[in-house]
C-alpha cells in the first residue's frame, strides 16, 4: 500500500499523541510525586508479534526505548512457551523483574494487549517508578546490596487485572512485599487508566483511518528511521573510535567500575563493542542486558534527536563484547544502580568516543547521575510512614553551539526534581538551599552547565537515608581540550558533624534524627573546546554574576578580571611566566591559563 506524506505524517503524530496523552493521564492520576511531579514514568505501542517499539510519547523517559520493547518481546516469548498465562481481553501484566527486559526493581511495568476485530492487534505497555518495592532499605536503593533479593520484591510477569477486575490475591502479594503499601492503590490505577486511555485513542484513530492504512504506516515509519538512522552513520568517518567511562565503585567494593567501548562504522552500521569492561561486581551496579542496549539507543537519539521514535532506528545498531561484564548482568546480581547510574556511564562512554568524529554534533559528558537520594522514616506528627524519593539534575556538557544547559535533567530521561514545595508538605523535611552550584562546569570554549546545590534538614521523627549516585570519584569529563566538571559531593550533618560516605557518592541506612541535614552538589557538564578560545566577554559577564570569582576566571580561561572591572593586558613578565601571550578585546586581558583547579 502506497501512502499520501500528509496522511502518514498525520498517522506518525497520532501514534505518538496516543503515548503522549498517555503519559499525561499517568502523571495526573498517580499519587506518587516521583511520578505525578518528576514524570519517571513512560507510555509505548508495541508490535504483536515480536514486541518491537512502534511509537512513544515524547515526554516519556528515553532509557525505557529500548528496555520497554525488550521486556514486551519476553512477554510474548513466555507467553508462547507457556510460561506466562495467554492474554485475554481486557487483562493487564504487571512485572519488574530486571532479567526480564527490565531495569531495576522500582521500575514496574504494566502490559495490556489490545485487541482488534479479535485478534491481538499490539501491546500497551507503560513503566513507572515506584518509590518503594521493599528491600533492605526504603526506597529500594540498597547501595550496599549483593543479591536482587535485597533490594526488594521481583515480580515475574503476572496478571494483575483479568478481564478488566484486579486480582486482590495478587495485589495482596505485592502490598504485603512493601512500604506505605496503603499508598500504591492510587499509582496502580493511575497506571491501569493510561493504558485504557491508550486503548480508547488506537481504537479512534483506527477507526479513521483503517486497520491496513495505520499498518501500512507503521511498516513505512518503522522503514525511514532505519534509512534516516543509516543516513546519519554515513556522516561518520570510517574506522574505529574508543572511550572509557568510570563508575566510582559497585557501593561494597571501593574500587572504581571501567566502561571500555570501541566503536566501529561498518558501512551505514555501527557496532558497540564492550569487551574488556570490568566484570560482574559484587555491589548493585550492575546492568542487565536490556538497560545497556537501550543506554545504546538512547545515546545514539541524543547525537542525532531528528530521528523518528522506532524500532527502526535501532536496526543499523548492534552491540556486543558486553557478555561477561557488569553490563549483562545475571541472577541473582543486584541491579539497583542499572537504570539510574550505569546507563548514563554507558551513555556517556558513546559521547566520549563520537565527540572526535561529530565534534559539531555531540557533547561533552553531562552530569550523568540521576542523584538518587531516598529518605525512609515515620511522621511523629501523622504517625504514618513515609518513604521520600529525590532525583535531582546536573549540568549538561558544552557543545560546539554554546554553552551546557545547568540543572538538566538526567542524560536518560525528562525527570524532573518534585517542586520544594510539594516535597515539604508531603514529608517531614524543610529545604535550607536548592541554587546553582555556580562554577562547576568544566572550563571549555564552551563550559558546561552547572550542577545543583541543595540541602534539605529532617524536621522531626527519625529516618534512615540512603544514596545510589555517581560522579563522585571523578567529574564528567571534557571532549577536544574542556575540562571536567565538579565531581559529585554528598555530605550529611548529623550532631553538627560531618558525615563523608566512604564510597562518595553511595551509602545506605545513615540514621537522621530532628535537624541533622544531608547536603548534596551535584556535578557540572564537561567542557568543550580549548577553555582560552573562550570569549573573554563572556568570561567577565560571569564574574559579575558571581559565577566564579576574578581568580578562577584566570585559572580556568586565562581571563584576567579586576576590582574595577575589566584589566587590560598583563605584562609581558606574566606572560612569559605563563608560557603563552594574551590578547586583549574590549578591555578584558585573555591569557594562557594556570593549570586548570575546580570548585
Amino acid at each position: 500500500m502506497t501512502l499520501d506524506p500528509i496522511t502518514l505524517s498525520v498517522i506518525e503524530a497520532g501514534l505518538a499523541q496516543i503515548c503522549d496523552e498517555m503519559d499525561l493521564a499517568f502523571s495526573r492520576a498517580a499519587f506518587s510525586p516521583v511520578i505525578a511531579e518528576a514524570n519517571d514514568r513512560s507510555d509505548g505501542i508495541y508490535a504483536a508479534g515480536d514486541g518491537a517499539l512502534i511509537a512513544q510519547g515524547a515526554g516519556g523517559l528515553p532509557v525505557f526505548v529500548g528496555a520497554m520493547q525488550e521486556s514486551t518481546r519476553i512477554l510474548i516469548d513466555r507467553i508462547r512457551r507457556g510460561l506466562t498465562l495467554p492474554p485475554e481481553p481486557d487483562d493487564i501484566y504487571i512485572v519488574n523483574d530486571p532479567y526480564l527486559g527490565g531495569t531495576h526493581l522500582m521500575d514496574v511495568r504494566f502490559a495490556m494487549p489490545f485487541w482488534r476485530g479479535g485478534r491481538l492487534w499490539c501491546w500497551l505497555s507503560n513503566t513507572g517508578h515506584w518509590p518503594d518495592i521493599g528491600g533492605a532499605v526504603p526506597g529500594g536503593f540498597s547501595a550496599s546490596a549483593t543479591a536482587v533479593e535485597q533490594e526488594g520484591l521481583r515480580l515475574p510477569p503476572v496478571k494483575l487485572f483479568k478481564r478488566g477486575r484486579m486480582d486482590p490475591e495478587i495485589y495482596a502479594i505485592i502490598t504485603s512485599n512493601i512500604r506505605v503499601a496503603d499508598q500504591r492503590i492510587g499509582d496502580v490505577k493511575a497506571q491501569a487508566a493510561a493504558l485504557r486511555v491508550g486503548a480508547d485513542r488506537l481504537n479512534a484513530l483506527l477507526d479513521r483511518y483503517g486497520d491496513g492504512v495505520v499498518e501500512a504506516a507503521i511498516a513505512e515509519l518503522a522503514r525511514r528511521a532505519e534509512a534516516q538512522m543509516r543516513a546519519h552513520i554515513r556522516t561518520i568517518p570510517e574506522g574505529t573510535w574508543r572511550a572509557e567511562a568510570i563508575v566510582d565503585s559497585d557501593g561494597v567494593v571501593n574500587e572504581p567500575l571501567v566502561i571500555r567501548l570501541s566503536v566501529t562504522r561498518q558501512g551505514d552500521g555501527l557496532v558497540f563493542d564492550f569487551a574488556g569492561s570490568s566484570p560482574p561486581c559484587q555491589g548493585p551496579m550492575n546492568s542487565v542486558e536490556a538497560t545497556t542496549l537501550s543506554s545504546v539507543y538512547l545515546a545514539m537519539r541524543h547525537i542525532f534527536p531528528d530521528v523518528a521514535i522506532s524500532a527502526g532506528a535501532f536496526r543499523p545498531l548492534k552491540v556486543t563484547g558486553h557478555r561477561g561484564t557488569f553490563l549483562d548482568a545475571r541472577y541473582p546480581r543486584p541491579v539497583s544502580g542499572c537504570a539510574a547510574e550505569v546507563s548514563q556511564r554507558i551513555a556517556e562512554a558513546v559521547f566520549l568516543a563520537l565527540a572526535p568524529a561529530l565534534p559539531d554534533r555531540v557533547t561533552a559528558a553531562p552530569a550523568g547521575t540521576s542523584g538518587n537520594f531516598a529518605l525512609g522514616g515515620e511522621d511523629p506528627e501523622t504517625g504514618r510512614g513515609y518513604v521520600m524519593y529525590q532525583l535531582s539534575g546536573g549540568g549538561y556538557g558544552g557543545w560546539a553551539g554554546g554553552d551546557g544547559l545547568s540543572n538538566g535533567c538526567s542524560t536518560i530521561g525528562i525527570s524532573k526534581a518534585p517542586p520544594v514545595e510539594i516535597m515539604e508538605s508531603r514529608f517531614p523535611v524543610l529545604y535550607h538551599r536548592y541554587a546553582l552550584r555556580e562554577g562547576s562546569g568544566g572550563a571549555g570554549r564552551h563550559r558546561g552547565g552547572f550542577g545543583l546545590d541543595y540541602e534539605i534538614e529532617l524536621r522531626r521523627g527519625s529516618a534512615r537515608a540512603s544514596f545510589v549516585m555517581d560522579h563522585g570519584r571523578v567529574g564528567p569529563p571534557g571532549v577536544l581540550g574542556g575540562g571536567a566538571g565538579a565531581p559529585n559531593e554528598v555530605r550529611v550533618i548529623r550532631g553538627g558533624v560531618v558525615h563523608v560516605p566512604p564510597h562518595l557518592s553511595k551509602e545506605q541506612d545513615i540514621p537522621l534524627g530532628p535537624g541533622d541535614r544531608v547536603r548534596v552538589r551535584t556535578p557540572g557538564g564537561g567542557g568543550h573546546g580549548d577553555p582560552l578560545a573562550r570569549d573573554p566577554a563572556l568570561v567577565a559577564e560571569e564574574v559579575r554574576l558571581g559565577y566564579y570569582t576574578p581568580d578562577e576566571a584566570r585559572a580556568l580561561f586565562g581571563v584576567v578580571v579586576g576590582p574595577a572591572g575589566l584589566d587590560a593586558a598583563a605584562t609581558a613578565a606574566e606572560r612569559a611566566a605563563r608560557g603563552g601571550g594574551c590578547q586583549t578585546s574590549t578591555g578584558i586581558a585573555s591569557c594562557a591559563p594556570t593549570p586548570n583547579t575546580r570548585r
